[in-house]
């Protein structure tokens, strides 16, 4: 009887330690692949990309996702504040997207790229900005063309270039651009018609966009003093 029971009590945790490694070798129920260690579903992570690819998740235009990306709103904000990011939602605009957490005097890397402007892509968008105001106000589709575009904009030529060809050349460079961040989207059936996202209006305030006009209309006047804090070209706009 002696010898019976210290035996078994060595047994029990042996056996016990063998089942915890092997658990921990397991793959989590959650897991899509193989070798993932994942622990969030399937429609969960599709969100999470979008909002990580971005430059937004529209739920217009990502109707799927949206309605996921409500139900793990707290789930989805953990995960991106793990990589110093801060999720965004305008619910009423059905827009959500990310940006740099802001961390104070705390050093951390940037995952989130700036892009640059050229004085072209900020008239630009100050332009879309207000077509967008307009449209919201009629209850219509915000949606134009690549010559009302360049129509618009010519009004600051005079500012951003002497030579008609190369400021048209340098406008359609700036759609370009514009389309690849997603803020103008192609309407089917036409290559120079694009409705414009809502996600626009999360990038200027009222009063940015009362400052930029202001400042733009002073330049396309020729004031010199405007004109002085013109932003400089890109190289790829010179091309």
């Amino acid at each position: 009887m002696n010898w019976s029971e210290p035996q078994h009590e060595t047994d029990t945790p042996a056996l016990s330690t063998v089942a915890s490694e092997a658990g921990e070798g397991a793959p989590p129920a959650t897991a899509l692949f193989n070798g993932d260690s994942g622990e969030l579903p399937l429609d969960t992570r599709r969100a999470l990309v979008q909002l990580l690819s971005g430059p937004a998740l529209d739920g217009r235009r990502h109707a799927k996702l949206w309605p996921i990306l409500l139900r793990d709103e707290v789930t989805v904000r953990r995960r991106l504040a793990e990589l110093f990011l801060e999720l965004v939602i305008d619910r009423d605009m059905q827009v959500a997207f990310t940006r740099q957490a802001d961390t104070g005097d705390l050093e951390v890397p940037l995952l989130l790229r700036r892009a640059q402007l050229t004085f072209i892509d900020s008239i630009l968008l100050l332009y879309l900005r207000q077509r967008l105001t307009q449209a919201d106000a009629q209850g219509e589709r915000a949606v134009v063309d690549l010559g009302e575009i360049v129509d618009n904009l010519t009004l600051y030529e005079r500012a951003a270039s002497t030579d008609r060809a190369g400021f048209t050349k340098r406008v359609n460079a700036s759609v370009e651009k514009i389309k690849k961040h997603n803020i103008l989207q192609k309407i089917r059936a036409s290559d120079e018609r694009f409705e414009i996202s809502p996600t626009l209006k999360l990038l200027f305030s009222a009063e940015e966009i009362q400052t930029l006009t202001a400042l733009y209309r002073r330049m396309a006047a020729g004031d010199p003093a405007a004109l002085g804090k013109q932003p400089t070209p890109d190289e790829e706009d010179e091309q």
